[in-house]
């Protein structure tokens, strides 16, 4: 008897296809970082990449909860004196509409090599078209509470 363990050679990658419109930044950022990693597979090893890739369409329709239009903010720092940007949520949605989503995700996945190959499985358009209809992907239905 053996363990079995999953690594890149015994893997298959499906691609899937999210439609985000009207649904909740974190929400749905949690359901994005599980794909990725591969956690919704019984394959799951925590060392290898198991993951799919993820095609999220219309990511400029999520929404937050609460007043977080108002509140929250994205910040970045370029390591040189007076490189502090901050960018509300409503002013990030008109001006990059998929960052958002990407940097909720990106923050839900581990830091390090194989962190950072996941997050480049994540595909994102603000509109309702994507370029990976050749991949043949799967529309996968998230859940609403």
């Amino acid at each position: 008897m053996s363990t079995f363990m999953a690594n890149a050679q015994n893997t298959t990658q499906q691609w899937f296809v999210i439609d985000a419109t009207d649904q909740v930044v974190g929400r749905l950022a949690v359901v994005i970082a599980n794909l990725l990693r591969g956690k919704h597979k019984p394959t799951y090893t925590p060392h290898a990449d198991t993951g799919d890739f993820v095609i999220i369409v219309n990511a400029d329709k999520v929404k937050f909860t609460g007043n977080k239009w108002e509140d929250k903010n994205y910040q970045t720092y370029s390591h040189y004196a007076g490189g502090q940007k901050i960018i509300p949520a409503k002013e990030m949605l008109r001006r990059k509409p998929e960052e958002i989503l990407r940097l909720a995700v990106k923050r839900m996945i581990p830091k390090g090599p194989l962190g950072y190959k996941q997050i480049t499985k994540l595909k994102l358009f603000a509109g309702p078209s994507h370029d990976h209809q050749a991949q043949q992907p799967v529309e996968f239905k998230v859940q609403t509470n």
